[in-house]
């Protein structure tokens, strides 16, 4: 049952948040905000996505990876230092934000892998 005063989640999206005392608790990804800052990005717009080094991201970017990421359900690996052309962002898919294409297929990857190159 979610109540629809309170705001989404920030961290994954979901709208299960709850509020104790002065913060809000996601009880899904178990982020925890203060009210007062939810208004706060509530006004400043969409979100901005940034790689591990805290650089903004935009669509049509090249990044490298900072780490091995096994692909799950299966035994393919996409190697650290991989350079991947032409990214797009996503807003709307959880913590996973960056759609892209590599030799090994397309995927959705989390931007925090990610360095701008």
């Amino acid at each position: 049952m979610s109540t629809t005063s309170l705001p989404t989640c920030p961290q994954c999206g979901l709208d299960n948040t709850y509020p104790d005392g002065d913060l809000l608790i996601c009880p899904d990804c178990s982020h925890e905000w203060s009210a007062g800052a939810a208004a706060d990005d509530e006004d400043s717009g969409p979100r901005i996505i940034k790689d591990a080094n805290g650089t903004p991201l935009a669509d049509g970017d090249s990044v490298l990876l900072v780490k091995d990421l096994k692909v799950k359900g299966s035994s393919t690996v996409i190697k650290k230092g991989t350079k991947i052309k032409g990214i797009r962002l996503v807003y709307d898919n959880g913590d996973h934000d960056v759609d892209c294409k590599t030799d090994q297929g397309p995927f959705i990857l989390k931007s925090e892998f990610l360095k701008k190159a």
